[in-house]
């Protein structure tokens, strides 16, 4: 008689977001997009407007991105290019 056979337990990847928390309106609307060409990245808010526009490095990615979105959201020294537009709908 053999032992019995262990169970293998798989660790699944843990995968980073496709969509990000606002810092303005609390939904999770935020989607970031990449440009690495041009070198600059949008991120921006389909519920309440908020847009902004980044210099980015080839190294950062959507996170990084968004981290520099809500630090401008909450910082008033810092001047970045951040819109808020209404959807009148």
């Amino acid at each position: 008689m053999g032992r019995r056979r262990k169970k293998v337990v798989r660790i699944p990847k843990k995968r980073l977001p496709k969509f990000f928390s606002c810092p303005i309106c609390g939904k999770e609307t935020v989607m970031v997009e990449i440009f690495k060409e041009e070198g600059r990245a949008v991120a921006g808010c389909s519920s309440c407007g908020l847009q902004g526009e980044f210099q980015v490095k080839p190294a950062q990615g959507e996170v990084d991105v968004y981290c520099m979105l809500t630090d401008s959201v909450y910082s008033s020294s810092r001047k970045q290019s951040i819109t808020t537009t209404k959807n009148t709908q």
